[in-house]
Parts: C-alpha cells; sequence; structure tokens
C-alpha cells in the first residue's frame, strides 16, 4: 500500500509499505475522509516527537472497515466508522485510574503518527476495535464527521478541564479548529462572557457563531493586558488555551483571576520549558490552577460526540474552510495547515 510519511525532520513524502494486519481485537480500515493537523505540523517540522522515518503521518479520519479480528464483535466490512485520534490501549492500569489517554505510558494513548503508522494511508490499522471504533450515522457528512475524531474532542476537553460553571467568564487563546471548539463547549457548559484571542478573519467569524462574546487581536497589543482592561482589571475565571506558542502560558496565568482555571490542550511542540510568572502566579499561592490534558478518545466519548453532531447541538461545517478531492491532495492540505492562509480553518481530503 501507499502512505504519506514522515521521512525525517522536516521531510515528508509517499512511500510504499506493506499492509497492516489485524490482530484477534484489531480492524483495518480504509480512509473515506482525511485531515491533516497542526499536530502533524509540530511533528514534521519542529521534530516536536523527536526522530521519525518513514512514519505514516495524520490522525483524523473517518473510514470504512474493511477487516476485523476473530473476536471482534460490534463491527463488520462495511461499516462507516469514526476513528478517535486517541486509541488506548484499555486493558491498562491506567485506565482503571481514570487516564486512558496515558494508558501503557504518557501520550500511549496517542499512537497514531506518534508510535505507529497513522491514517494517510491506503489502509490502517485501529487496535481495540469494539473499543475503539464509533458507527457513523448516514446523515452526518464524512468531511464534518472527521472533525470529531481530534478537533471536537480535544476543544470539547478544554472546556471540561476548565470546570466552567454557568456564567463564567472565559477566555480562549487560539481561535482554529480546536479553540473554536473550545468556544461551543464553553457555550454549551454555561459560560457567560467568552473571549476569542485570533485575527483569522474566518475563525473570527466562526468564533462569533460558535459563541464568543468578544475578540482580542493578539497584534494589537499585549492579550493579557487586554483582557485585564477589558475586565476591569479583574481578568476571568477560566481561560483555555487551544493555540500559541510557549510563552502563551505565562500570559493565561496573568489573566486568570485568583481561584481561576488554567486549562491547556494545545501542543507546545518546541523548547524545553513553558514560563510560569511568578509574580501573577502569587508567588505559587495564588489558587491558580493549570491542568493540560490529551483529548480523550475511545469509542464512548465518540458516540457521546457524535450525537452532540447528530442532534444539532453543534454544526461542524463551520470547521471545514478547503475540501479537496483524491488522496493525492494530501501534501497539499498539509501544506495548507503549515502555512495557515487567511481563509483556512480546517482542511479536508476526500478518498473517493
Amino acid at each position: 500500500m501507499k502512505g504519506f510519511a514522515m521521512l525525517g525532520v522536516n521531510k515528508a513524502g509517499w512511500i510504499e509499505k506493506e499492509k497492516p494486519v489485524a490482530g484477534p481485537i484489531d480492524a483495518i480500515v480504509k480512509p473515506l475522509a482525511v485531515s491533516p493537523c497542526t499536530s502533524d505540523i509540530h511533528t514534521v517540522f519542529e521534530g516536536a516527537l523527536g526522530e521519525r522515518h518513514n512514519m505514516i503521518l495524520g490522525h483524523e479520519a473517518v473510514g470504512e472497515v474493511v477487516e476485523v479480528g476473530s473476536e471482534v464483535k460490534d463491527f463488520k466490512p462495511g461499516d462507516k466508522v469514526v476513528v478517535p485520534a486517541v486509541t488506548p490501549d484499555w486493558r491498562s492500569m491506567e485506565v482503571q485510574a481514570g487516564y486512558p489517554q496515558h494508558s501503557n505510558g504518557m501520550l500511549a494513548g496517542w499512537k497514531f503518527s506518534n508510535f505507529k503508522d497513522g491514517v494517510f494511508a491506503d489502509y490502517f490499522h485501529v487496535n481495540d476495535a469494539d473499543m475503539n471504533l464509533a458507527l457513523l450515522p448516514d446523515e452526518i457528512p464524512v468531511q464534518n464527521a472527521v472533525m470529531i475524531s481530534d478537533m471536537m474532542t480535544t476543544g470539547f476537553h478544554g472546556a471540561e478541564l476548565a470546570d466552567i460553571q454557568l456564567g463564567s467568564s472565559v477566555a480562549v487563546i487560539g481561535i482554529g479548529a480546536v479553540g473554536l471548539m473550545s468556544v461551543a463547549g464553553a457555550r454549551m457548559r454555561g459560560a457567560g462572557r467568552i473571549i476569542g484571542v485570533g485575527t483569522r478573519p474566518a475563525c473570527v467569524e466562526a468564533a462569533k457563531f460558535y459563541g464568543a462574546t468578544d475578540i482580542v487581536n493578539y497584534k494589537k497589543g499585549d492579550i493579557a493586558e487586554q483582557i485585564l482592561d477589558m475586565t476591569n482589571g479583574k481578568g476571568v475565571d477560566r481561560v483555555i488555551i487551544a493555540g500559541g506558542k510557549g510563552e502563551v502560558l505565562a500570559q493565561a496565568v496573568k489573566m486568570v483571576k485568583p481561584g481561576g482555571t488554567v486549562s491547556n490542550v494545545n501542543y507546545h511542540g518546541s523548547g524545553d520549558y513553558l514560563p510560569i510568572p511568578r509574580i501573577e502566579w502569587g508567588c505559587g499561592m495564588a489558587h491558580k490552577t493549570i491542568k493540560g490534558g490529551l483529548c480523550p478518545g475511545g469509542r464512548l466519548r465518540m458516540e457521546m460526540l457524535i450525537d452532540l453532531v447528530r442532534y444539532n447541538r453543534v454544526d461542524l461545517s463551520k470547521l471545514v474552510t478547503h475540501v479537496y478531492h483524491g488522496f493525492e491532495h494530501i501534501d497539499e492540505a498539509l501544506m495548507l495547515m503549515k502555512d495557515k492562509p487567511k481563509d483556512l480553518i480546517k482542511p479536508v481530503v476526500i478518498v473517493d
């Protein structure tokens, strides 16, 4: 089979590999729609995960099951499925502890294009199919459904980690696709004022659609100072970091109130340390909580998010701005995520 792979740091291209083999509880899936992610950019062009050679990229996919292992009960060839970006090993101690994303090691629930070949291939392998796949309802278009696998679950996890209460004021730093879903998640959890931080016109328009009440432009000055000015020096109850470089953590700590929470679902792809400002953290005693988490995956999570889309609680179509037909456009879509033109939110490649 062919796949689009990381050949080394700053190098990507098409390669040939053997078709994967399903174990007794696994499945082999062929993609129907895939989407490159900013994480792929960090992985390839920043070497964020270290050297990877001939590793097939991609972790966002909707597909069709082509083969299942002998012990798979709930899925069969021909089923259309949402494939989560995070596919935990469900028989692990970390699952019992409540952190399936880290099953058998930190971040080890994220397998595609991290520890094993990803979804940008003619076929890809899914571990523990009964626990990691979710049936795709016919009424959800594949180009929208692929947003569930990572963007929606990650953005909503930002709102969950932030522990948003009814009427909470929330700032969302970064209003790309993940940030937009954080805005939607914050609104769904009952936030009052929601301040989105970003500049690209398509993202600003979508942020307002999903529930942002205010927009802060980082090109017009320090975002912490702008948000403190907007809140009469008080700051906000919750901050969700969904984009930006390492210094956004310092800005988030500055703009959150004492007793508030900073939630990070951003992939920090470079540097050895992230900054926490001493004074604004109350010399370590301000009761400002900092949380960071990898998005939840697995079947139950996908089924719950699918229902939010299916029953018109969330409209994912606003996330998809560029649609390609044909697998050969993977590299073009990937470079869009690297260059981030003004009209981009997310590209999708439909495998015709």
